[in-house]
């Protein structure tokens, strides 16, 4: 990457933690692009010079979040249809700990995150990974598909149940403590092999 490269993109991030701060306090729709520029400290025509809408740095945004949070991750995407059945158990350690450890670190942008749920277009996000993921994963177990979308949705709020509660103690867990609770929950004290 040369130069001009790197500070464009330092300029990127700068405002997309902005935006990021910015909908910490207040809606998306009563953010300006003044004060995204003071907050990033960059003047207006740097904004203008990267982006034409605050919308199109929301779009950014959402993108540097998913980009960071996957960097967290250090498994590779399988194919499905490929996998056996007892690989296809996502809440074990290699999935849990690296999800644990992102909110664990980025605490106030995960909150932001949640509370700016469709703002960030987050739904359609989730709409991917059930259609591509937990439909075919769930089918695989034999789930009825008009059952599939109530199972995810016990798995998805309880883990946030516990995540929320775990914040609200200030992470007083490890992640791997946490995970285990986790693991309890879903499967019981005696679970399928990791």
């Amino acid at each position: 990457m040369n130069r001009s490269e790197s500070k464009y993109f330092n300029t990127a991030v700068k405002m997309d933690t902005a935006l990021i701060s910015l909908l910490q306090k207040k809606s998306f729709e009563y953010v300006s692009v003044r004060e995204i520029c003071e907050t990033a400290g960059v003047n207006r025509s740097t904004f203008y010079l990267h982006y034409e809408t605050i919308g199109d740095l929301l779009n950014e945004t959402v993108r540097y979040l998913l980009d960071d949070f996957l960097s967290y991750f250090s498994i590779r995407l399988v194919d499905l249809s490929e996998c056996k059945n007892k690989d296809l158990f996502f809440i074990c350690n290699e999935y849990l700990v690296p999800y644990l450890t992102y909110i664990r670190d980025r605490k106030e942008i995960f909150k932001t995150a949640v509370l700016n749920n469709k703002t960030f277009g987050f739904e359609a996000v989730y709409k991917k990974m059930f259609d591509n993921i937990f439909d075919p994963v769930l089918e695989r177990f034999d789930y009825p598909p008009k059952d599939r979308q109530y199972v995810m949705m016990y798995y998805l709020n309880g883990i946030s149940a516990i995540v929320f509660e775990w914040l609200k103690n200030g992470c007083d867990k490890t992640c791997e403590e946490l995970a285990e609770i986790i693991k309890v929950c879903v499967y019981g004290k005696e679970r399928p092999n990791e």
